[in-house]
């Protein structure tokens, strides 16, 4: 869980670069190669060699890393600024967003989410990624505890 968490907000360590003069429209810059599938499965491939460690199958660790990490791209896509997600970097550095975008774009750095903005994106966030969650996450649950009913 600890390893998905991590790889979920990887992506985001790209935010360097723009104190670092990276150009956004970079393949690294922001929304660039961390963004990518390619990264996330770079990451999957990195935390399946710890799989022993974290007392797991390989190929589970694989999967949960990968969706984790992906998960934060598919996310960004679905925001209402920014110029887009590089999918397919290092291959192509062609900006992608996804048809439906609902999520507030998020401000860079901590101190403007102190702000009015910060509270609509927080808002935002709430409705579109974490009530889908916690219902996914609830569902899971019933899901597995209707199974364990039925067993016994």
């Amino acid at each position: 869980m600890l390893a998905a968490c991590a790889a979920s907000v990887l992506p985001d360590a790209d935010s360097i670069g723009f104190w670092a003069g990276v150009p956004y429209d970079s393949p690294f810059g922001h929304r660039g190669f961390t963004h990518s599938f390619f990264f996330a499965g770079l990451v999957a491939l990195v935390a399946s060699a710890f799989a022993r460690r974290l007392r797991a199958p390989a190929a589970t660790v694989f999967a949960v890393v990968f969706v984790a990490a992906a998960s934060h791209g598919i996310l960004d896509a679905m925001t209402t600024g920014g110029r887009g997600v590089a999918f397919f970097s290092p291959f192509s550095n062609e900006r992608y967003f996804l048809p439906w975008r609902v999520i507030e774009v998020s401000p860079i750095g901590v101190l403007p989410f102190f702000t009015r903005r910060g509270a609509l994106v927080f808002a935002s966030e709430l409705t579109w990624i974490w009530l889908p969650a916690a219902l996914v996450a609830l569902a899971g649950v019933w899901v597995r505890s209707a199974a364990r009913r039925a067993e016994g």
